[in-house]
């Protein structure tokens, strides 16, 4: 019976020494060198990593997610936290869905590629698309810019708003096609992230003025401090001169 009990207080005492010492805990020296948590630079950023939920294209948390924090290049950090400086002069924040993402994670989108059989989130992420095209199509790719940990998935919200939790949608475009629509009280730029469809391409004609003036605001907030934009998806920048233009990384998001 005293051996039961010294062993409770033992794991309860190791318990509290966790705490006071903050070893339970990841610190910014558990990344590789150059890599910093975003919140550890800017903490007023917004951070909802959707690949760490089942809030995503592959209806589950992804490979290599194993915390909801954004990590990132130092570099890709402190130019971020001069665009939200920016932004927030002009009344808006910024919200990240997602920055470094391991190489792991991308394995999984290309074996989710290949799984016709499971097509649980199509309506609300690919409706218009076979899954099997999604790496030719440009809306992923098998070696990703976020890998190298300078790219991040970002849009805007206004300044005295909140994020809440995703509600379900749909809303005609301009050509009359019906698309879904994932509102988490962001600003609306026409197509929610991560819907692969040609209204999420910058400068789509297919949507009106006013969200082709909120892509731009972000777009223009982004390539004034160096990032560059991707063609295809109005969410997604990556630093330009970014510190590892050549190496993908695969450690966790832990």
């Amino acid at each position: 019976m005293r051996s039961v009990f010294s062993k409770y207080l033992i794991r309860n005492f190791l318990g509290v020494l966790l705490l006071i010492t903050g070893c339970g805990h990841q610190s910014v020296n558990d990344l590789p060198e150059g890599f910093v948590y975003l919140t550890d630079v800017d903490p007023s950023i917004i951070e909802h990593s959707r690949y760490a939920t089942n809030e995503n294209f592959l209806n589950k948390p992804v490979e290599g997610y194993q915390n909801k924090r954004v990590i990132c290049t130092k570099e890709a950090a402190n130019k971020l936290k001069l665009v939200h400086a920016d932004l927030k002069l002009q009344g808006f924040k910024l919200v990240v869905y997602d920055g470094y993402r391991p190489q792991r994670a991308v394995n999984e989108f290309m074996s989710w590629s290949k799984d016709i059989n499971d097509q649980a989130a199509k309506p609300y992420y690919y409706p218009t698309i076979d899954k099997r095209n999604v790496f030719k199509l440009g809306y992923v790719c098998e070696k990703s810019s976020h890998s190298r940990g300078s790219t991040f998935d970002l849009t805007l919200i206004k300044i005295n708003e909140t994020l809440k939790p995703i509600s379900y949608s749909t809303k005609a475009i301009k050509k009359g096609e019906i698309i879904p629509i994932l509102d988490d009280n962001t600003v609306d730029m026409g197509s929610s992230f991560d819907l692969f469809h040609e209204v999420s391409h910058h400068d789509s004609p297919l949507v009106n003025s006013e969200q082709t003036k909120m892509r731009n605001l972000l777009r223009n907030s982004m390539k004034n401090h160096g990032f560059k934009d991707y063609q295809e998806e109005w969410w997604h920048y990556t630093l330009g001169n970014e510190p590892y233009p050549n190496t993908y990384f695969d450690f966790p998001v832990n």
